[in-house]
């Protein structure tokens, strides 16, 4: 479920992957009985995390491209985004966005909020799974909103 809520001119974005296993939604990834479905949500748990423990104003959108990435298939996933990114700036119009892509030089201390949505899968599977939050900096360093 990928959506971008709006009251007015502010808009938000937020995606999950949402498991239903024997007609019930499963919220608790631990309790999930598909390993495959549990190590796709569990990875972007870890991406998540990760983005918080690497993430500096200073970081460029391209270096956190390239490190995240590199988690991913590290992990055994493959990036699913049609757009090869993984995620952007919350801005007012969307023609104004930057991207976490290769050849951003943009600083992440240098927007607002920006999303960070990677969309992974295993090689060959059929699944694929979502995960997106916004973030921003503070004078504690990167927080979730």
């Amino acid at each position: 479920m990928d959506l971008s809520p709006q009251a007015g001119n502010i808009w938000g974005d937020y995606a999950r992957t949402i498991i239903v296993e024997n007609g019930k939604v499963v919220e608790d990834i631990g309790l999930i009985e598909n390993l495959e479905w549990k190590s796709g949500l569990q990875m972007e748990e870890k991406l998540h995390a990760e983005l918080l423990r690497f993430a500096t104003k200073e970081t460029t959108f391209e270096k956190l491209y390239y490190h995240m990435n590199k988690l991913i298939v590290e992990n055994g996933f493959v990036n699913l985004d049609f757009m090869d990114n993984l995620g952007h700036s919350i801005v007012k119009t969307k023609g104004d966005r930057v991207y976490i892509e290769k050849g951003n030089m943009t600083k992440l201390g240098d927007v607002k909020y920006f999303t960070f949505k990677p969309h992974v899968a295993f090689p060959d599977s059929k699944y694929g799974y979502k995960k997106e939050n916004i973030y921003y900096f503070n004078e504690n360093g990167l927080m979730e909103l």
